[in-house]
């Protein structure tokens, strides 16, 4: 049996794991497929995204509670790139040469940054069409979820 390989998951796809739509089936599998890897905003920026569903009517508050308690669990998993110096200045180039958005900013950055110190190349995998822009235009090894 071969090793668990890494790969960089976005929020994008993340959100998949716990609500069903459109690429879920597809999100599901590659997170089984691959050691988990994104930057330590992202429990944050899924707790969001569940947040604004469930405002929106589109979760009901126990199955919202439901998908934060999976959450929580499934952290023990994951592995985070931290929020530090060398992202942040990673970042703050991709914003002025790629044109992303912070946040978006600070994914490829954290991946970029594992890349660089692991000495890997690794999936970059997302559902969002503005990363996957730039990560065409960073020749990251990307995997769109539709």
């Amino acid at each position: 049996m071969s090793a668990v390989r890494w790969a960089y998951f976005d929020t994008s796809v993340l959100v998949k794991r716990y609500v069903k739509e459109e690429g879920s089936t597809t999100a599901r599998h590659l997170l089984q497929r691959y050691r988990f890897l994104s930057s330590a905003i992202v429990s944050v920026e899924v707790l969001s995204a569940l947040s604004r569903r469930r405002t929106a009517g589109e979760l009901t508050p126990r199955d919202f509670l439901a998908i934060r308690t999976r959450l929580h669990k499934d952290r023990s998993y994951w592995e985070l790139v931290e929020v530090g110096a060398l992202v942040l200045s990673q970042a703050e180039e991709l914003v002025q040469t790629v044109g992303l958005r912070t946040l978006d900013a600070l994914h490829v950055a954290s991946a970029l940054t594992f890349q660089a110190a692991s000495g890997l190349t690794i999936p970059f995998i997302t559902a969002d069409s503005l990363q996957r822009e730039a990560g065409e235009r960073l020749a990251l090894n990307l995997v769109w979820v539709e």
